[in-house]
């Protein structure tokens, strides 16, 4: 009988692209561990990306490919993830207690933007993340509905505001501090500033990720945004038609000048399947999404289709992914997420928050 080697094993890992990264674990440095005893291997995985619904399918996939290894009688793998915080725009220092701030934008109203932003977020927390959702559109925010919560934060010190949750996420929004029918009219400087401390005043707690909702367009909030707010990447929402399309590159182009990566493109209302007779048809036009990834060299997230049943929990406060978990819905929200996660893990890390301050102290 062939004795197993750690090397063999490794070799047998490397077979093994995994999907969200398109890369082999090893190769990212996720192999934390190999122990041989006889031909009973064990392996220690630990992911930069959440994913509790991915968990089973993997150690399924490594103990396939590790069974390969001549002499080898038994494997145990072993999933985990340990989220760090990643870099941000150059002249920012990250928020505390928030790892990673990532921004979705869609340059265009109307294509499902803050529909997408929400189980973005309830999806990243259902795959084992700690998330948090800012609703920076000022003159429109709509979260609260989508979040079933009403009332206002508290403020345990009258200078900052506890974050209200529901969902297992941490939320803030303008939504929660004025009546619903209340029209903000407001300058663009008081909104600019009205972002900043929602941000800023409000008390995170431990946040892997905070999914800011940007308005559409590209005005002074996303400037805002780029200058003042620590983003680590972003992910643009479209829909296929082309007017939607030419919109998004705009946003696109935004964060590429203020050098914030793009982590991919969201295809939303991408198909409409009729519920009386099931028949697919391409209401918007077809493929517009990917040939924009294609064309900008981003990742293709994912689409979802033109369902009712999305617009109808979304509107009741009980968005799709916590709504209906196992539907298909679902877990496309849930394999967008992983991928969304697994593409920032790939960027550099940050590491302002291992230097210490220091203090001057005249003695």
């Amino acid at each position: 009988m062939s004795v197993v080697t750690k090397d063999q094993v490794e070799e047998a890992i490397k077979a093994y692209i995994e999907p969200h990264l398109e890369r082999d674990l090893v190769s990212a440095k996720y192999i934390k561990g190999i122990d041989v005893d006889a031909g009973k291997v064990s392996v220690k995985v630990v992911l930069g990306f959440p994913a509790e619904g991915f968990r089973g399918e993997l150690v399924s996939a490594l103990s396939e490919c590790i069974q390969k290894v001549e002499g080898v009688s038994s494997v145990d793998v072993d999933i985990s993830w340990d989220i760090a915080a990643h870099s941000v725009q150059k002249s920012l220092k990250p928020i505390d207690n928030v790892k990673n701030i990532v921004a979705v934008a869609s340059g265009k109203g109307g294509v499902g933007k803050s529909t997408t932003a929400i189980n973005l977020a309830l999806a990243l927390t259902a795959e084992g993340a700690k998330v948090g959702l800012l609703d920076a559109d000022i003159y429109g925010p709509s979260q609260p509905r989508m979040l079933g919560v009403s009332g206002q934060p508290e403020s345990k010190d009258g200078k900052s505001l506890e974050p209200m949750a529901n969902y297992g996420l941490q939320a803030m929004s303008i939504g929660f501090l004025v009546d619903e029918e209340t029209p903000m009219i407001w300058r663009g400087p008081m909104v600019t500033q009205a972002l900043e401390q929602l941000l800023n005043d409000t008390n995170w707690t431990e946040l892997d990720y905070l999914v800011i909702d940007l308005p559409p367009g590209t005005g002074d909030t996303q400037l805002t945004l780029a200058q003042k707010v620590p983003v680590s990447g972003a992910v643009i929402v479209t829909t296929p038609q082309d007017i939607a399309l030419l919109d998004a590159r705009k946003g696109f182009k935004m964060f590429e000048k203020v050098e914030v990566p793009v982590l991919g493109i969201v295809e939303n209302m991408s198909i409409h399947i009729c519920s009386q007779c099931s028949h697919e048809e391409h209401i918007f036009g077809e493929g517009g999404g990917n040939r924009m990834a294609e064309q900008y060299g981003v990742d293709f997230l994912g689409a979802l289709p033109l369902d009712i049943r999305i617009r109808e929990e979304t509107d009741g406060g009980k968005p799709t992914v916590v709504a209906e978990p196992d539907s298909r819905i679902a877990q496309i929200y849930r394999e967008i997420a992983r991928k969304t996660s697994a593409k920032l893990a790939l960027q550099a890390k940050s590491y302002a928050a291992k230097f210490p301050n220091i203090v001057i102290q005249n003695n």
